[in-house]
């Protein structure tokens, strides 16, 4: 894999003017913004280049792979403060191509795929009716710490769905993440019920609002992150093992590669224009080596005695459930699909597995998560590997 990330800068990343933003957040939502033609892209706020962050590799594999497979989970991020991970996680939006969307829909339905289309829009085409499509870039929601559930997951005005015979539903946060990322920073300060609710959407893909015997359902598929500082506590063994992956990200040591990240951010912010230029080139052929990478997902094969071994590791370090082996399998095939190839090796699993499985393995809450030695020691045990010496 050719790619220099590092969380260049701490988290004072560029956010995005709400009248020209690309990205979305709580503060900036859909209805109060106009659609924005292509040619209106320049004019928005620049973000820092995915591909000009150097270093913190776990973070941006494990970044990638949810992209290439949404389905593998989502990603929770843990390390120290000031590392770059709401950078990193803009920049990746940023980076990825525009989607094509059925225009002033809430849910940013697919004009194509039912499993990606709101239910009035789903009706629409199985009438026949012709539905406007547009394309836009895809959307990063910042979740808020202090946001409450109706905020989070919508409201139904019962008052008018009872007068006028309507659904009135007023979308919330998971419909502006539909197709999109929903980033959650200290996740591990957030209420547990709604990071329930939030992992409840992501694995099925759908979210569903009663009450008062009205029910609404809409797609709700995106990519989960949650990033968190170990020093403000953990979640829970039963929510962390919901996540997909688990990624560790440390503060550089080495004072030559601190200069540069120093560097690279001051050239950014006295010249973006300039700066993203110099990367234009690099961000184009990883957008295509992403595009590429999930049309080859499906044709990506894992070898039946390999499958065997993995669910063995998952098995001696006594992962509760299945979800181990699931998320370590299409985490594999997610990496194959990106090197361009469609057999899963053995080093594709070894590259994966401890991401996602080092958090599965804790069974006392006052237990920190295992460096991923553990992982990596029964992995070589189970292949047959001779562990490096020193």
């Amino acid at each position: 894999m050719n790619l220099s990330v590092n969380p260049a800068v701490a988290e004072n990343d560029q956010s995005v003017s709400p009248k020209k933003s690309h990205h979305l957040t709580a503060q900036t939502p859909i209805e109060n913004g106009q659609s924005i033609p292509p040619t209106a892209a320049i004019h928005r706020r620049p973000v820092f280049p995915f591909t000009a962050i150097v270093g913190q590799e776990e973070m941006k594999l494990a970044l990638l792979l949810n992209v290439i497979d949404p389905k593998i989970g989502g990603v929770m991020i843990m390390g120290d403060r000031g590392t770059g991970k709401t950078t990193t996680i803009r920049a990746l939006a940023d980076l990825l191509p525009e989607i094509e969307i059925v225009a002033d829909d809430p849910f940013s339905s697919s004009p194509s795929d039912p499993e990606l289309m709101g239910e009035a829009v789903r009706n629409q085409i199985e009438q026949g009716i012709e539905v406007p499509v547009s394309r836009r870039k895809v959307i990063m929601v910042d979740l808020p710490l202090g946001a409450t559930e109706d905020r989070v997951c919508g409201t139904i005005d019962i008052e008018k769905a009872l007068s006028e015979g309507v659904k009135a539903f007023e979308p919330g946060l998971l419909a502006k993440a539909n197709r999109g990322i929903l980033y959650v920073d200290e996740v591990n300060l957030l209420d547990d019920h709604l990071v329930d609710v939030l992992l409840d959407s992501a694995a099925s893909g759908w979210n569903t609002v009663e009450r008062e015997g009205i029910s609404v359902r809409h797609p709700a598929r995106f990519v989960l992150v949650g990033s968190g500082n170990p020093e403000e506590g953990e979640l829970r063994p039963q929510l962390l093992d919901r996540f997909g992956m688990h990624a560790e990200i440390r503060t550089v040591k080495e004072p030559a590669l601190r200069v540069q990240i120093v560097e690279q951010r001051t050239e950014f912010d006295q010249n973006p224009q300039v700066f993203l230029e110099k990367y234009q080139a690099q961000q184009d052929d990883l957008q295509q080596q992403l595009v590429n990478a999930q049309n080859l997902l499906k044709d990506v094969t894992i070898d039946y005695d390999l499958r065997v071994k993995i669910s063995q590791v998952c098995s001696e370090l006594n992962v509760d459930g299945l979800r181990g082996d699931i998320v370590t399998n299409r985490a594999a095939k997610a990496l194959t699909a990106f090197e361009g190839r469609i057999e899963v090796t053995l080093q594709d699993i070894r590259s994966v597995i401890t991401l996602c499985l080092r958090h599965r393995l804790r069974k006392d809450p006052l237990e920190s998560i295992d460096s991923g030695y553990k992982v990596q020691k029964v992995f070589n045990q189970v292949f047959g590997i001779q562990e490096e010496e020193g």
